[in-house]
């Protein structure tokens, strides 16, 4: 596969994954002793972490692409081999 391809694949993957380690970890403001901050939501996150969880989406998009590059290398795993699985 051409190196575009497996950025785009990245970017998708990336993306997945961010919203999926998002939740993670999350305390809201009612959920903190310390009150909510006036004028947010009570479900408004006390610290996101934004930082911590955007580097452990990239480790983790990267495993995933890069097994993905080594199942394309070693058994030729692509779309159209994919797609006869559905069928």
């Amino acid at each position: 596969m051409q190196t575009l391809t497996f950025a785009a694949i990245y970017f998708v993957v990336w993306w997945l994954c961010l919203f999926i380690v998002l939740p993670f970890g999350v305390k809201t403001q009612h959920e903190d002793d310390d009150g909510s901050v006036l004028g947010t939501t009570e479900s408004a996150p006390v610290r996101p972490m934004l930082v911590r969880k955007a580097l452990i989406t990239t480790v983790v998009a990267g495993v995933v692409v890069g097994l993905l590059y080594w199942a394309n290398g070693q058994f030729g795993l692509n779309i159209e081999a994919v797609s006869h699985w559905f069928e």
